[in-house]
């Protein structure tokens, strides 16, 4: 059943990626992975899970093609190609924006997201660290020490469409600096960073300081599916990814 749910993939990627470069293949995204573009799975995964329909930012092949209903060309940027993917939605309600490098994404993981929504302005779903190596035991991802547990991001996210020009340049502006402390602590206080860095942060206290910076309502989704967190950054990646569609 459809959830009336557009969804913007972002397939583009530099021009030295390694993935990219071992597959002989303009982006990384194209890496053919189980006798299909690494994309292709992303795909399958957010229209099982519910997605209406798909917007896909970067190259393309021909087998892509038949998976995807609008086609944007790679702008430059993410956050470049998050503007372009929305400028072709154009009146959707609600969007869910995806990495097309997390693989082992699942229709279940996406239809959990979907159906936990919290209609804010932007929901971020992140995964506790326990289920990450229950699920991949040993992998490494960077994740933050926070009071209910140690988490770390997910590779897709909702968000209200027409709240995007509020928000994405004060994002923009947050990942330039986000190995800046001075800065950092100048947009998020010395008081939140130091509760960081002990892991005395509460999720909430984190929600608030990010609705405030951004300026639009943000909430965390805590969601069990670690397959969310899993993106293909080097090659050793791919074993894993190998193992887990060959033996799900």
């Amino acid at each position: 059943m459809s959830l009336g749910v557009t969804a913007i993939v972002l397939g583009g990627g530099r021009g030295d990626d390694a993935v990219a470069a071992r597959f002989g293949v303009a982006v990384k995204a194209l890496a053919i992975i189980a006798g299909q573009p690494m994309a292709a799975h992303v795909l399958r995964a957010l229209r099982s899970g519910g997605v209406e329909r798909i917007v896909y930012v970067g190259p393309i092949t021909p087998a892509l093609e038949g998976l995807i209903d609008a086609h944007v060309a790679a702008k430059g940027t993410m956050l470049e190609n998050l503007q372009a993917g929305l400028a072709e939605a154009g009146d959707a309600g609600r969007v869910l924006v995806a990495t097309a490098d997390i693989p082992l994404l699942t229709g279940a993981a996406v239809s959990d997201v979907l159906s936990r929504d919290s209609r804010t302005g932007l929901v971020y779903p992140v995964i506790n660290m326990l289920d990450c190596e229950a699920m991949f035991p040993g992998g490494k991802r960077t994740s933050a020490k926070l009071r209910e547990g140690r988490f770390t991001g997910g590779n897709l996210f909702l968000l209200e469409p027409r709240l995007v020009q509020d928000f994405l340049p004060r994002l923009e502006f947050v990942l330039q600096n986000r190995k800046n402390v001075l800065r950092l602590a100048a947009m998020f206080g010395i008081g939140t960073l130091v509760k960081l860095a002990l892991g005395t942060l509460q999720i909430a206290e984190l929600e608030g300081n990010v609705s405030r910076i951004l300026g639009v309502p943000a909430r965390a989704l805590v969601t069990k599916y670690a397959e969310i967190g899993f993106d293909v950054d080097k090659f050793d990646d791919i074993a894993i990814v190998l193992e887990r569609l060959e033996h799900p």
